[in-house]
């Protein structure tokens, strides 16, 4: 183990393909939408009631970038035990399903998909993880696809367990 920081972490060994995290709720208040979305997404639909009404959407909606922070928050919040990650390494498949609407309560899961060690850098893994994002209503909202670098414990060991 390279980060003493990190000792009691989750590492790279300790995640297991087909993990899911359950992410818990979150309700969005259309105060919550305008205050995001005027720092960071600035449409119409997001921070203006009269134009939100007009548009496509019909009100005001949050931000997908809003939906994927929360998810990344509550993946943070309520993964079993703090994660050694050393970053993100970038997001594929990101779709945003339907709108998430003031007072919408979201919610949903992040599977661990797919993990393999780095064959450059044996102090790292990847893990990519699924996210699969829901309104109160059971409804997709957002899904994606996360690759992370998550350290691991003993970069001497190989998957087999054996030295290198």
């Amino acid at each position: 183990m390279n980060n003493p920081i990190t000792k009691d972490y989750a590492h790279f060994e300790d995640l297991e393909i087909g993990q899911t995290i359950d992410l818990g709720a979150t309700t969005l208040t259309k105060e919550m939408i305008i205050t995001f979305a005027t720092e960071f997404d600035p449409f119409p639909f997001h921070i203006d009631e009269k134009a939100a009404k007009a548009s496509l959407l019909g009100g005001i909606a949050a931000s997908g970038w809003q939906t994927g922070a929360i998810a990344l928050k509550k993946l943070l919040e309520n993964f079993p035990k703090k994660l050694a990650s050393a970053g993100g390494l970038g997001f594929t498949n990101l779709k945003w399903k339907r709108p998430v609407m003031a007072n919408d309560t979201i919610g949903g899961t992040v599977t661990i998909a797919n993990k393999r060690r780095t064959k450059s850098r044996p102090q790292w893994g990847i893990v990519t993880l699924e996210f699969d994002i829901t309104n109160q209503k059971s409804q997709t909202v957002m899904t994606m696809s996360l690759e992370n670098l998550v350290d691991v414990r003993n970069p001497e060991i190989t998957d087999e367990g054996s030295p290198k």
